[in-house]
């Protein structure tokens, strides 16, 4: 892999880089997924000890050079107060546009399932954090390089376990389980709020067939939870994790015909949307067709899933709800 060659600022200066670039932004603001743990081990402590989904024991460490592959570990750290060396993500965006400021001197590591590990190994990260499905072929070479945790982020019970596990390995466990309160507190008073009586359905791809979300997958179990019905259904595998959807036709969507469609953004011409059976669908015909922010997909930071469900409850009850206030760059937008 091409190794991207640059000369590294003294450690005292890049502290206080570090330091000047967390300023919040209100990111802070935005934290929030509910209480949970990591697979737990027997602890002689007051809270059980935690283990990563490699099954590796979490311990705290106080590092400064953290190194994110995914998108949500970088939303965690940043969440946390902790500005990443590096970050791989996924799509066309070099590095997550909607954590803003906090990644400004961030480098980008490329592709998730493709991360440049030799331009990890001059950032030289004194801790790894990436999704276990994604970085398990590669697990002796980044744990060559740093300790190494990894988690599957499919589910919203992942999203809170990865929050906590990723908090704890930073000495900020306290902070995690914070964040997942509040994010539970906030999801339960849209709930309160949501009227309910609303299908929809998360698509993402660009063929002729796109795909749809089981219910288990994060960002469905929000519209669930947001007393939607996710026109896309359960898992036949609920005991699984994966797959989280399926391809469905256009003939199928019809027949489901949801009342509101949401799109992952995708740098692409979307086949189906050119498909005759599209104009027909209940939500083109009442203009409720939305393409989101590329952090719909990857929600499980405690960034991610606060504007999701915040922006979610709007689209889904625009009655009930204000619109949220985000920038142009990462909001949903009517398509086409």
């Amino acid at each position: 892999m091409a190794c991207e060659c640059f000369p590294r600022p003294p450690r005292a200066r890049r502290r206080a880089s570090c330091r000047r670039r967390l300023i919040a932004l209100g990111l802070a603001l935005l934290v929030g997924t509910s209480q949970g743990a990591l697979a737990e081990a027997p602890d002689d402590g007051d809270r059980p000890s935690l283990r990563d989904d490699r099954g590796t024991p979490i311990e705290a460490r106080t590092v400064e050079r953290v190194a994110a592959i995914s998108t949500f570990a970088a939303d965690t750290l940043a969440a946390l107060g902790v500005a990443p060396v590096g970050a791989s993500t996924f799509g066309s965006e070099p590095l997550p546009r909607y954590l803003g400021a906090p990644l400004a001197d961030t480098r980008s590591l490329g592709q998730r399932a493709s991360t440049n590990l030799e331009l990890l190994t001059e950032l030289d990260p004194e801790l790894i954090i990436g999704i276990h499905r994604y970085t398990e072929p590669h697990a002796r070479q980044l744990e060559a390089i740093a300790p190494f945790h990894a988690f599957d982020v499919v589910s919203l019970e992942d999203s809170r376990r990865a929050v906590t596990g990723i908090a704890a390995a930073l000495g900020k466990r306290a902070e995690g389980e914070a964040m997942n309160r509040a994010f539970d507190e906030r999801l339960a008073g849209l709930v309160e709020q949501a009227p309910g009586g609303v299908s929809a359905i998360l698509l993402t791809g660009a063929g002729e067939a796109p795909f749809a979300y089981y219910d288990h997958f994060l960002t469905a179990t929000l519209l669930e939870r947001l007393k939607a019905t996710n026109a896309a259904g359960p898992s036949p595998a609920p005991e699984r994790n994966i797959p989280f959807g399926y391809s469905i036709s256009l003939e199928r969507l019809l027949a489901l015909d949801p009342d509101v469609i949401f799109l992952f953004r995708t740098g692409s011409e979307r086949a189906f949307a050119n498909n005759p059976v599209w104009p027909y669908l209940e939500a083109v015909r009442n203009g409720r067709v939305y393409e989101v922010g590329p952090h719909w997909k990857e929600g499980g930071g405690p960034i991610a899933r606060r504007l999701i469900v915040d922006e979610m409850a709007w689209r889904l009850y625009p009655e009930t709800f204000e619109r949220p206030e985000l920038p142009d760059a990462i909001a949903s937008h009517p398509y086409p």
